[in-house]
């Protein structure tokens, strides 16, 4: 729990997350080692950061190399023992901040921002993060080890930038967010169409992160689009695990307190990419039945999206909200104009889309063809069996 604020208050010290995290460590370890005979102070998270602390300085003294960083800092390191706890809430929120964008900094791939987020931030050990991404432990700890160091041979500055810069990277930050969530929330690969605990760590770190920044709008919309997301969670899958589609889940079943949180935030957000995401999800929760889902409004959001985010992606999707307006034959000749776009090559929901409208249009044979195609492209076994029964569903008799 307080693993990341301490990281974040050594890295102030020594300017460098692998040496901060290592440090943080520390300091848990003497707290295993100390607390069983001392007890359990007041203040805990106030001990931890202090201990790691006192190691950091002692850490800076003992490198003569770092001599000329210590006068920079100041003589107050040299002279007067770092503080008993943290001094103010604002200093750690600050830390935590730098940390955040530190971890999202554009110099480190996407997997590599993802992997140090999770764990630095969202306090998840690389066993956790491999097991969630499916991938194998020693290739997440690698990509951790090598996301360290190459912040720390880009000489990325332990700060919350301004200007330009910060615009770039707060949007680095937020799609690192999003893409962890939308991972938990459709898997692109296992057995699992949902990872949950994914879910819940990209939810708290967008909540943490609004908190830090409550000046920016769409930092609350990618908090709205989320919170909208999460409500439905509980009823997207079946008890044996099958995918439940929006038409038939029980929208009884959905947490009416993440509605009520996702329609604040979207209160305070402006009217970019995350809070046009955030409005169309909220349509959707605020539609009690899904036959009373106002489609027409949805439409024209996805296309006010589509011009801030031009995207194939986002295309499709506006192409479904037309065909449940205007009908499957208004969108088909949408859908079949995407189907050159390189990105959809190999994206399954591009079959699978055209493959419900062709249903709807009374073309069996084609629409079965599409979903058999969609469930070839699939890496989800959910996903892949949800779609071959639908094929199989318009056999003829």
């Amino acid at each position: 729990m307080e693993s990341a604020r301490i990281i974040a208050g050594v890295t102030r010290i020594v300017r460098d997350v692998g040496i901060a995290e290592e440090l943080a460590q520390d300091a848990l370890v003497a707290a295993l080692e100390q607390w069983p005979a001392s007890g359990i102070p007041d203040r805990p998270g106030a001990w931890l950061m202090a201990t790691a602390r006192h190691r950091a300085v002692d850490l800076v003294r003992r490198r003569e190399t770092y001599a000329r960083k210590l006068a920079e800092v100041g003589r107050a390191l040299e002279d007067v023992p770092p503080p008993a706890e943290p001094a103010e809430p604002d200093d750690i929120d600050d830390d935590l901040l730098r940390l955040v964008f530190t971890a999202c900094h554009p110099v480190l791939s996407t997997d590599a921002r993802i992997a140090l987020t999770l764990r630095l931030v969202g306090g998840l050990t690389t066993q956790e993060i491999a097991r969630a991404y499916l991938a194998p432990e020693p290739t997440v700890a690698q990509r951790v080890v090598r996301a360290k160091r190459t912040l720390a041979r880009a000489g990325v500055p332990f700060e919350v930038p301004y200007g330009a810069d910060r615009a770039q990277r707060l949007a680095s930050v937020l799609e690192v967010i999003y893409l962890i969530f939308n991972e938990g929330y459709a898997a692109t690969a296992g057995d699992d169409l949902l990872r949950p605990a994914l879910c819940e760590d990209a939810l708290r770190l967008a909540r943490q992160l609004a908190a830090l920044m409550p000046d920016e709008p769409e930092v609350y919309g990618l908090a709205a689009l989320l919170e909208f997301q999460a409500s439905r969670t509980a009823t997207r899958t079946g008890p044996d695990g099958a995918p439940v589609l929006l038409a038939d889940q029980n929208r009884a079943r959905w947490n009416r307190l993440l509605i009520r949180r996702g329609a604040d935030a979207l209160q305070r957000a402006g009217s970019g990419p995350y809070a046009l995401q955030a409005a169309i999800a909220g349509c959707h929760a605020a539609a009690v039945r899904y036959e009373d889902t106002d489609w027409t409004a949805i439409a024209t959001l996805y296309g006010r999206l589509v011009l801030l985010l031009p995207s194939p992606v986002v295309e499709l999707n506006r192409a479904v909200a037309v065909s449940m307006a205007d009908g499957p034959a208004a969108a088909l000749p949408l859908v079949d104009a995407l189907a050159a776009e390189p990105a959809l090559r190999s994206y399954h929901l591009l079959p699978s889309v055209r493959g419900d409208l062709l249903e709807r249009l009374g073309r069996a044979a084609e629409a079965r063809a599409e979903f058999e195609r969609a469930a070839s492209l699939t890496r989800n076994t959910r996903e892949r069996e949800l779609l071959l029964g639908r094929a199989a569903a318009l056999l003829s008799p």
